[in-house]
C-alpha cells in the first residue's frame, strides 16, 4: 500500500485565538507536549502509514517550521527519491488562497504531475492524533469512493483522500467550478463526485485555539489518552536534539506531569508540562502549566495555570495565576517582574 499513497500537509493555517503563540512561527510549528510541534502528529501518521514523498505548503512565517523540519532525516524523508519537499509562499495578494487551496497547489503543481502515486492524502497540519491511514486507503478503495474525509463523530478532520488524477482536475477545473479548496468540493451540492465519511474513533483535537491547545495538553497528562497518542509501533517522531537527562535535586517534587530531558528541577511541579531545558528554581511552584523550551522560573515564584513561551525568564517571587477557561500567556523571550501578577 505504502507505494500508493502521496502526502499533502497544508501548513498555511491562521486562528486570530492562537496569536500570542503565532507571532515568530506558524500554526504547524506551535510546541507540544514538551518535545514535539504540532506537525509532528501528521508527519508521523503519514511516515509510519508507509508515506515517502510529503509535500508541505505553507505561508509565512514559515522560518521556525523549516528549522523543526530541516531535511526530514528524523522522519526517514531525507531520500534519493521522493522524500520531503517545501512548498512555501508568502503572498496574500491572491484572492482564494487559504486551507487547503488549489492556488498554493497550482503554483507548485510539478510536485503533483512528477508524482508516481495513484492516491493523495491531504491534511492539516494542527491535528493532535495518532492513525495508520492504510485501514482509510483500504476502505476507501471498497466503497468505491471518489472522496473520502475523516471525521471523529461526525466532526471533520480537515483530511482528504482521492486520486492524484481527480486532484489534478479539481485544481485544473478551480475557476470553472468556483471550488477553491477541498472543503468547498465536499460541500458543493452540485458536486458529480461521490464523497464517503470515514468514522475516526481515536483520540484527535484540532488545535485551533487557546482553548483547544490547553485541553489538549492538559489530555495528554491522563494515561489514557497517552496511550492512545504514543504508541511503540506508531511513535511521534520529532526532531532530534542532543542534550543530557532531566536533572532532579532533592528539593524538586514532581507529580502527574512530562518533563522532558534537558531540564533541571528544583521547585515542585503538578499537572504540567515542562519542555526541554527548562529550569525550575527551588521553592517554585509550577501547577496545571505548560512551559515552553529554555525557560528560567525564578525561586519562590508560583505559576498556576499559565502558558509560558520558549526562553522567558520569571524572576524570583513572582506569582502567576490563570485559570483552566483562561490560561494567561506569557510571549517568547519575555522577562516577568515585579511582585505579584494575578488574571
Amino acid at each position: 500500500m505504502k507505494k500508493r499513497l502521496l502526502g499533502v500537509i497544508d501548513a498555511t493555517t491562521y486562528a486570530e485565538d492562537l496569536k500570542d503563540l503565532t507571532l515568530h512561527r506558524s500554526v504547524a510549528a506551535i510546541p507540544f507536549g514538551g518535545r514535539y510541534r504540532l506537525i509532528d502528529f501528521i508527519l508521523s501518521n503519514m511516515v509510519n502509514s508507509g508515506i515517502e514523498s510529503v509535500g508541505i505548503f505553507p505561508k509565512y512565517p514559515f522560518r521556525s517550521l523549516m528549522d523543526h523540519l530541516g531535511s526530514g532525516k528524523n522522519w526517514d524523508l531525507n531520500r534519493k527519491r521522493d522524500g520531503l519537499f517545501f512548498f512555501p509562499f508568502s503572498s496574500d495578494d491572491k484572492p482564494n488562497f487559504g486551507m487547503n487551496s488549489f492556488e498554493h497547489f497550482a503554483a507548485n503543481i510539478d510536485f503533483l504531475n512528477r508524482s508516481t502515486q495513484e492516491y493523495c492524502l491531504i491534511s492539516d497540519a494542527n491535528t493532535i492524533f495518532n492513525m495508520d491511514f492504510n485501514p482509510l486507503l483500504e476502505w476507501h478503495m471498497e466503497q468505491g469512493c471518489d472522496i473520502s474525509e475523516v471525521r471523529r463523530d461526525g466532526a471533520p478532520l480537515n483530511i482528504f483522500l482521492v486520486k492524484t488524477s481527480l486532484l489534478l482536475e479539481l485544481i485544473d477545473s478551480r475557476d470553472k467550478t468556483g471550488n477553491y479548496c477541498m472543503r468547498d468540493v465536499v460541500t458543493d451540492i452540485d458536486s458529480p463526485y461521490q464523497v464517503c465519511y470515514y468514522p475516526y474513533e481515536g483520540f484527535a483535537v484540532t488545535v485551533d485555539s487557546i482553548d483547544q491547545y490547553y485541553f489538549a495538553s492538559m489530555e495528554i497528562l491522563k494515561p489514557t489518552i497517552w496511550g492512545q497518542l504514543f504508541l511503540k509501533e506508531r511513535a511521534i517522531l520529532t526532531k532530534v536534539k542532543d542534550e543530557p537527562p532531566t536533572h532532579y535535586s532533592k528539593s524538586a517534587s514532581v507529580h502527574n506531569s512530562m518533563i522532558a530531558n534537558g531540564a533541571s528541577i528544583e521547585g515542585i511541579v503538578e499537572n504540567s508540562i515542562i519542555a526541554r531545558g527548562v529550569k525550575i528554581a527551588k521553592g517554585a511552584i509550577v501547577r496545571n502549566s505548560i512551559i515552553m523550551q529554555k525557560t528560567q522560573i525564578g525561586e519562590n515564584s508560583i505559576l498556576d495555570h499559565v502558558i509560558v513561551d520558549k526562553d522567558v525568564k520569571v524572576e524570583s517571587g513572582i506569582t502567576l495565576i490563570g485559570t483552566k477557561d483562561a490560561p494567561k500567556i506569557l510571549q517568547k523571550g519575555s522577562i516577568i517582574k515585579g511582585a505579584c501578577v494575578n488574571s
